[in-house]
């Protein structure tokens, strides 16, 4: 049987401990205020992952909005994210954390329960403190870039990514990626870049956005051009909305499309389109859909030995996922 041209995904589901944060970007649909709803309890997490052991979910997403640096609940709040990741990883499933940038000794910690971590770094200009980022202190560019640099230094497998259409110009773009590409040369601990465009949602009142499929391209085609061969270019194909233009994004060079669950907790108002839909929506151009680990192989061995024995547990069970590929019919 021919092969097709593949394309990853990671079968996932996301737990978010709290939605609380400290922060109010002009264009979030995701945080509450502090105070307002329970954190999730273990007891809740573990009955949510028991009922999800038989659905070929791999990776658990380990979301959080943001406690203050400085609260008296920043402890709690931590700790609440490692036992997640041990819970996680109890239950034969592989952990991922973003929740926010962190302190050295927290990522530390993390590691020792996470396969891969990530950050958006979002946009490095500093214009946007002035706008949708004016309420929002962990956006300044310096406290995402240093968090690239910790992960690097403590050789974390790591995501990263841009958020496109919040209010930066396409030169920001070029200089958001010259700065992931320049701390990943150092480290090379870069495993995947995330191109989101941004989509109106229901609980905000920001309208701008990447609205025009050509500029979702040019970012694509951007980031092919700056980053290095080995970092995989990840769209989000819910926020992409369109076969035709996500088949488009593939070919300009995006080759992974990220975590595939029942709810995307960022942008509920775009569910994820499922996994046998979006087979069919890249077939017409020869692309085989393929599920993957929350790390990337060559990442394997910077592990501690914990969780490599976690990832021997769970690749059998990541191909068996795989569609068969059939060869698409001729036009």
């Amino acid at each position: 049987m021919e092969e097709g041209r593949s394309i990853t995904y990671s079968p996932a589901y996301t737990l978010v401990p709290t939605y609380e944060c400290f922060n109010r970007c002009g264009y979030c649909n995701f945080r509450q205020d502090p105070g307002v709803g329970d954190w999730l309890g273990l007891e809740e997490a573990g009955a949510i992952l028991h009922g999800l052991q038989n659905s070929g979910v791999v990776e658990i997403l380990i979301l959080s909005g943001e406690v203050h640096p400085r609260s008296s609940r920043r402890p709690a709040w931590f700790e609440r994210i490692y036992q997640l990741g041990e819970l996680a990883l109890s239950l034969g499933y592989l952990p991922h954390t973003n929740v926010g940038p962190l302190s050295w000794e927290e990522m530390e910690r993390l590691r020792e329960v996470n396969v891969s971590m990530g950050l958006m770094v979002e946009q490095v200009t500093p214009r946007l403190l002035e706008t949708v980022h004016q309420k929002a202190p962990s956006k300044r560019p310096e406290v995402r870039l240093q968090q690239l640099v910790w992960a690097g230094e403590l050789r974390i497998p790591f995501t990263t990514g841009l958020l496109l259409g919040i209010g930066e110009e396409e030169e920001d773009w070029v200089e958001s990626l010259k700065a992931i590409a320049s701390i990943h040369k150092q480290y090379q601990h870069i495993q995947e870049v995330i191109l989101q465009p941004h989509r109106q949602g229901a609980t905000q009142s920001y309208e701008e956005g990447v609205r025009e499929e050509g500029q979702l391209l040019r970012a694509v085609a951007l980031a092919r051009e700056i980053l290095p061969p080995e970092i995989a270019l990840q769209v989000p194909p819910n926020l992409v909305g369109d076969g035709v233009l996500l088949r488009a994004c593939l070919a300009a060079g995006a080759r992974d499309l990220g975590g595939i669950g029942p709810k995307d907790e960022v942008n509920p108002d775009y569910p994820h389109v499922q996994v046998v839909a979006l087979q069919e929506a890249i077939a017409p151009d020869g692309w085989q859909l393929v599920p993957r680990l929350p790390v990337y192989p060559q990442y394997y061995d910077w592990l501690p030995q914990s969780l490599q024995e976690a990832i021997g547990g769970v690749v059998e069970r990541v191909q068996a996922l795989a569609i068969p590929y059939s060869r698409p019919n001729s036009p």
